[in-house]
């Protein structure tokens, strides 16, 4: 080891004192550099923990798998249809006179719902009364003469001629008769008519006369529009392959639930009441109508509603939220909300699936949670943060 020299004279002293400042500041030096490299090492450290397992969660929302009874059928859109629709309009012309119900309110079969100027007509009843009576007088007068006529015949006080003109007369008499009392009730009728009835008990739609205008008979502009809604029919349209199974089990009655998109309210029930008698040709479908009630009165004629027709129903089968399943290259896919608050992505085969909700056949258990927002966010084994849960499949 090679010795440095000793410094000797008058500047040794100063030198010796410049030396110790060097090692000193070298060995400061040194301890910074030490202590910079463990603080780089251990951020460095952190940092790559926190690019290993220290990901902010994914929200999400879940829902539930369970195990129920569900519908067996298929779902269609159709339209609120009357069972009845009626246009009132007058039988007779005359002046209107007074309305008895209010635009837009219900009425019952039999209940007044117009009145037209009687007086015309009662006039009319009067003269062909009168017409009738004179004639039945006449009548009476000649079966009279015939009467009397009868025996002098046969003495020849009265010709053969004269006795037949009396017969003849007498039966032109009948005739009149006849054709009087056909008048008065005609007349009667035309009186009766001054009172218009509703034919069908429904809702009342706008009123197209108003009070003091003239009306005309049999006119093209109906006084108003009676549509009977309670009950009510859904008519809609199907493809033709559904058809053998609709048939089989019509008999056996087949419900039918509607629903208007949307709505506040919640689905009618009904039953399936028509099946057409023809597959049209043009769509290949086939024509099926529904009745329901409508005691509330929540199916408004012209109103397009969500139909589902249910065939039967299929007991203890698994069921979760319609948008948890995914689908991917490999088929569909759930992701699993585990207990540890990750995720594992799970294959699927679904049976069928709707807007709510999809039966599936293999992959999941009830009692499960499945992921049903926020998937794309997600990979296997990814934390998750659960917000509100949807409602699971009911």
């Amino acid at each position: 080891m090679t010795q440095r020299p000793i410094a000797r004279g008058p500047n040794a002293g100063l030198m010796r004192r410049t030396s110790a400042r060097r090692r000193a500041t070298r060995s400061a030096a040194a301890v910074a550099t030490g202590l910079a490299l463990a603080l780089l090492s251990g951020g460095c450290g952190r940092s790559d923990r926190a690019q290993q397992g220290g990901r902010p969660p994914v929200p999400v929302r879940v829902g539930t798998v369970v195990r129920k009874t569900v519908p067996v059928g298929f779902r269609a859109i159709g339209h609120i249809e009357p069972i009845q629709t009626v246009a009132v309009r007058a039988r007779i012309g005359g002046e209107l006179q007074r309305v008895f119900f209010a635009e837009g309110a219900t009425v019952r079969a039999g209940s007044p719902l117009f009145a037209i100027d009687p007086r015309p007509f009662r006039a009319a009843l009067a003269q062909s009364q009168a017409e009738l009576a004179r004639n039945e007088a006449l009548l009476a007068k000649a079966e009279a003469d015939i009467a009397r006529y009868a025996s002098l015949v046969k003495q020849d006080y009265v010709t053969k001629e004269q006795f037949d003109q009396i017969n003849a007369d007498a039966a032109a008499l009948r005739a009149a008769v006849a054709a009087d009392r056909a008048s008065v009730e005609t007349a009667r009728l035309n009186l009766d008519y001054c009172t218009i009835s509703a034919p069908v008990t429904g809702r009342t739609g706008a009123l197209n006369v108003k009070v003091g205008n003239l009306v005309k008979a049999n006119d093209d502009l109906p006084l108003v529009t009676i549509n009977q809604i309670r009950p009510i029919n859904a008519s809609f349209s199907v493809p033709a392959q559904l058809l053998p199974e609709v048939i089989a089990r019509r008999d056996a009655g087949i419900r039918v639930v509607a629903a208007v998109p949307g709505g506040p309210t919640p689905a009618a029930e009904g039953t399936l009441s028509f099946v057409d008698n023809a597959v049209d040709t043009a769509t290949g479908t086939i024509l099926l109508k529904a009745t329901f009630a409508n005691e509330d009165e929540r199916l408004w004629p012209g109103e397009f509603v969500d139909l589902e027709v249910i065939l039967g129903e299929e007991p203890d089968r698994v069921v979760c939220p319609a948008a948890a399943v995914q689908t991917g290259q490999q088929g569909q896919y759930v992701f699993v909300a585990r207990d540890d608050r990750t995720v594992e992505l799970r294959p699927v085969r679904v049976n069928r699936l709707d807007e709510q909700e999809a039966v599936i056949d293999e992959g999941l258990e009830a009692g499960e949670t499945v992921v049903t927002d926020g998937q794309l966010r997600l990979v296997p084994g990814a934390a998750i943060e659960v917000g509100s849960p949807e409602a699971a499949a009911r």
